[in-house]
């Protein structure tokens, strides 16, 4: 891969941090997801072909490590979490509308579909692949899932300064 690492993180950073949230939940296991991704990330980027979809790629690895995650969760003790901080660095940050809270709330095969392709900017087919199922049964998780995010938050109605 000829584009400088750099750029890629700066590009993709944000947007695979809100799927380690999304997955994960907020707090620290979604930003260890996150600099894991860009860890194992840059041990493989030179070797990244050119024609590769830098994004979802780095979304997949970003799955992998959630799951990661996942399975250290269910072998360790879950520490106690320190209030969230707006990052200086430009990392998403707040929850003032509790929308990852919402999220988290949902059933996991909704929670997933949205933060795949939502969030992560995956076609259903390709989010199919990776939680298992169709893509139509995928589609139709994901459109639950907002349509349960709607009625949290008004169907039409949007929560002061957020857009659409």
């Amino acid at each position: 891969m000829k584009e400088p690492f750099e750029r890629a993180v700066t590009r993709h950073g944000a947007t695979v941090l809100r799927v380690c949230r999304a997955v994960l939940g907020p707090g620290a296991d979604a930003d260890d997801a996150w600099s894991e991704t860009f860890v194992a990330a840059l041990r493989s980027w030179p070797e990244l072909p050119e024609d590769t979809n830098v994004e979802a790629w780095l979304v997949r690895v970003a799955r992998r490590k959630a799951i990661d995650v996942t399975r250290l969760r269910a072998r360790h003790a879950i520490p106690a979490e320190l209030p969230e901080r707006p990052s200086s660095v430009g990392n998403p940050g707040g929850d003032e509308y509790g929308v990852w809270q919402a999220v988290a709330a949902l059933p996991e095969r909704q929670r997933l579909a949205i933060a795949y392709h939502y969030l992560g900017g995956l076609p259903h087919a390709q989010t199919a692949e990776l939680i298992g199922g169709t893509p139509e049964a995928v589609r139709r998780a994901a459109a639950d899932g907002i349509k349960s995010l709607r009625r949290t938050y008004g169907a039409g109605e949007s929560p002061k300064g957020a857009s659409r």
